[in-house]
């Protein structure tokens, strides 16, 4: 599986994209739809590592807003999906939790990009992911997950309350639903090309 970082040699990053499976990590706050998201686009069984919320662990884990939820991602959620002939996307689901955020520098190894699941009903529970792929060079996008019930906003007023570059794709999206869980891998795969100076089938531009 390859990463691909805008500071690397061009001759590097075209191989790099030539690889036939690609790590992405999908990422976001608690109770964002990770899980939903990784389960509704994988073309295999998914595997999960959820477990049941407890009564111990009320008061580390903040439901205000997601009172209906009942289990938690404690490791990671994994699917694959072929996005094209000869070109594997592999979806690592990470926990959304603050005190299981050890596990992202493990599985952000080698990743070529990531979707970040927000839920405007706990926007500021995005923040983290932003910050951590922002810090580290790797490119992803926002999802905004729009849950029954709830308001819907414009992908502009969303970038303006995450403070988000203009460049950064803004999208929204039903997380249950495999077409746009598709259609979100394909603006990621096509804007982790254009910040690598490639076009999305790998070649060089200009």
């Amino acid at each position: 599986m390859a990463s691909v970082h805008s500071d690397a040699p061009a001759d590097t990053r075209s191989a790099l994209w030539s690889s036939t499976a690609l790590k992405i990590l999908v990422a976001g706050g608690f109770g964002a739809g990770k899980t939903t998201l990784v389960g509704a686009v994988s073309e295999i069984r998914p595997l999960r590592t959820e477990e049941l919320l407890s009564e111990r662990g009320r008061p580390v884990d903040d439901t205000s807003g997601v009172e209906a939820k009942r289990s938690t991602t404690v490791a990671m959620d994994f699917g694959r999906i072929d996005l094209r002939p000869g070109l594997a996307l592999y979806l690592f689901g990470t926990p959304g939790q603050d005190r299981f955020w050890f596990v992202w520098d493990e599985l952000a190894q080698g990743a070529l990009g990531a979707v970040v699941l927000a839920d405007t009903r706990r926007l500021a529970d995005s923040f983290p992911s932003v910050d951590f792929f922002e810090q580290r060079r790797i490119p992803f996008v926002v999802a905004v997950n729009c849950f029954e019930g709830t308001e819907v906003y414009a992908p502009e007023d969303v970038r303006a309350a995450l403070d988000l570059d203009p460049g950064i794709p803004v999208l929204l999206c039903d997380a249950r639903s495999r077409e746009d869980g598709k259609e979100l891998l394909i603006r990621l795969v096509e804007h982790a090309a254009a910040q690598a100076g490639l076009d999305p089938t790998g070649a060089a531009k200009g």
